[in-house]
């Protein structure tokens, strides 16, 4: 997330992707089969006389009908939203499912993403252009990606194949095809109606799995855990349009009061508190290297070596964009003597995994209480896992990864663990501890238990939790959380690993996770696995026992979206807001045993 977790460029302070996370789009111009021309630029008052401020005020102030709405939704002549959109949740069209899309999304943001499709865009439904040897250029969404070619489908559904032998360039585009001013075929009223519509789209109840580990209701504790600002300035750069994009914090170990803050565009501030404040300084700046101009790229995550005080080494996880693809490296950095920047060495880069489609890059990596670094990387598309990567043991999409950085072997930068699960298979990679992800947007071991929690970006329904051992196949996508999503990749004996909490759309749709609190042993809270939603700016408190969910509850919500957390070796928990602030979380005054009653 950063997809659904999310797209890191946003105009309606919503993540793309935990990123993560579906948008709203309407209708698609053109067949992936035809030439697509390009769009005629936006007018501020659309033929039908009536400015997007005059149907965004109308569909937020006044009441709509549902049924006129629906009609609206099915008309092909004049919108055609049908055609490109499915409403049950198999996501079989050129557009994004709109199964629940009114427990997604609020009135305000639906009326947005028909306003300017371009703002949000989900990851798996950019515009993908090629083009060929002979002239041709196509536009389309890209539903296949294989060495023999790829497959892009337009708004009537129908799939064009082109080869590889015959493209000349491939790229994506932040512009949506869904066209500007679609609304300006329809009265307010009509608008309106539609908005109505679009809102009632609603999860019911008789579609959800039953299982302990979904409640349907998610109480909220009797006094909300308090999110006090941890630094009294926002950190922004300066020179970006998109004044957002923080990623997250770590605190330099052995330095209590010293903490690194990451920003997706390659950003690393150093950031001390003082008994007066707080002293800002540039601890790296890899803006040259980093990739992060489309979707959820860019630089993610950092762990520092076990030995950190000894070789002062410490590691990146980032996207670059070379040989015309994008792919996720981690690259081993060090210190500078004085613990207070970079050494300005180069670095060594240990390890590269090409992207498929932009998307579902994973956004963590740590090293584990076994001395070894653990890496996650997500499908990275396209939508629906169409390649089935989560489940191929072959490719290191996906998965979790397990590696040993201060040893080489068979050529590589690094050395396989002994104990690794698939190390002796030869239909499968030696990195690989568990498979069958996704989107993980952050995972984290408890430091007393060892337990790895991992979160999990869903796809269309669910959003989950999962405590991962070694070897397990935690389902995607044959599975999303606990239901069924697809057989395509199913085998006959594979066991799969559910989750241990997931949550529906209502409670939001683009997880973050965080840490088991490990703070103050006289806190109620001690033991809880803290995780929250980017979208819903929910964190909620998770407890379980043998794997299986034993207590959840909204324990606050955060003013920003919650892109991440952070921990310190004291165990406070900090929260990191995408758009450029910092928050510590307050349990003083707070129990999780204490249930506001309604």
């Amino acid at each position: 997330m950063l997809g659904k977790i999310f797209t890191l460029a946003i105009q309606l302070k919503t993540l793309i992707r935990h990123f993560l996370l579906p948008s709203l789009t309407l209708a698609f111009l053109g067949s992936a089969g035809l030439r697509i021309p390009a769009q005629a630029p936006p007018t501020a008052v659309p033929a039908g006389g009536f400015s997007q401020e005059d149907y965004r005020k109308h569909a937020l102030t006044r009441e709509g009908d549902v049924a006129r709405g629906a009609r609206l939704f099915a008309d092909e002549q004049k919108l055609a939203c049908s055609k490109c959109h499915s409403i049950d949740g198999r996501a079989s069209k050129a557009g994004p499912d709109l199964f629940a899309v009114g427990d997604k999304f609020g009135r305000r943001d639906l009326v947005e993403a028909v306003l300017v499709p371009s703002a949000t865009i989900s990851p798996g439904y950019g515009t993908f252009i090629v083009e060929t040897k002979s002239g041709a250029e196509y536009q389309g969404i890209l539903k296949q990606a294989t060495d023999a070619g790829l497959q892009l489908m337009g708004a009537d559904g129908k799939l064009v194949s082109i080869a590889t032998a015959d493209i000349r360039e491939k790229r994506g585009s932040t512009i949506s095809l869904m066209p500007e001013c679609v609304q300006a075929g329809l009265s307010l009223q009509e608008f309106t109606d539609l908005t109505e519509y679009l809102a009632t789209l609603r999860q019911p109840e008789s579609t959800l799995a039953s299982n302990h580990g979904m409640p349907v209701l998610i109480p909220s504790i009797a006094k909300p855990v308090t999110a006090r600002p941890f630094f009294s300035q926002e950190l922004k750069l300066p020179s970006s349009r998109v004044q957002t994009g923080l990623t997250a914090l770590h605190q330099v170990p052995g330095f209590s009061n010293v903490f690194l803050v990451l920003h997706q565009k390659g950003m690393i501030w150093r950031m001390e508190k003082t008994s007066t404040g707080e002293d800002k300084a540039t601890f790296a700046d890899l803006t040259g290297e980093v990739f992060s101009e489309r979707g959820p790229n860019g630089l993610l995550d950092m762990a520092f070596h076990p030995k950190f005080h000894e070789n002062r080494k410490y590691y990146l996880k980032y996207q670059v964009f070379e040989s015309g693809r994008v792919a996720t490296v981690i690259v081993e950095k060090q210190f500078a003597a004085d613990f207070k920047g970079d050494s300005g060495q180069p670095p060594r880069r240990v390890l590269k995994i090409e992207s498929v489609a932009e998307d579902h890059s994973g956004g963590c990596l740590q090293f584990g209480p076994d001395g070894f670094l653990y890496i996650v990387m997500g499908d990275t598309g396209p939508h629906n896992d169409p390649n089935g990567h989560a489940q191929n043991l072959q490719l290191l999409l996906g998965k979790l990864l397990r590696i040993d950085v201060d040893r080489t072997e068979d050529g590589r930068p690094y050395a396989i663990p002994a104990d690794n699960p698939f190390r002796s298979r030869v239909d499968a990679r030696p990195e690989i501890w568990a498979y069958g992800f996704r989107n993980p947007w952050r995972f984290s071991f408890d430091r007393v238990t060892g337990d790895l929690w991992l979160a999990d970006v869903g796809q269309d329904r669910e959003e989950e939790v999962a405590i991962v051992h070694r070897g397990e196949n935690h389902g995607w996508n044959v599975y999303e959380g606990y239901e069924p999503f697809s057989n395509q990749y199913r085998k006959e004996g594979q066991k799969f690993t559910p989750p241990v909490f997931a949550y529906k759309r209502k409670h939001g749709n683009s997880i973050t996770g965080g840490f088991v609190y490990r703070g103050d042993k006289q806190s109620t809270f001690y033991g809880v696995y803290l995780c929250g939603d980017y979208t819903s700016k929910r964190i909620f408190g998770v407890t379980q026992e043998n794997g299986t969910l034993k207590s959840v509850r909204q324990i606050g919500t955060v003013p920003l979206g919650l892109v991440s957390f952070g921990a310190d070796e004291a165990g406070n928990i900090y929260v990191i807001g995408y758009e450029g602030m910092i928050y510590r979380l307050d349990f003083s005054e707070s129990r999780f045993d204490e249930v506001k009653l309604d």
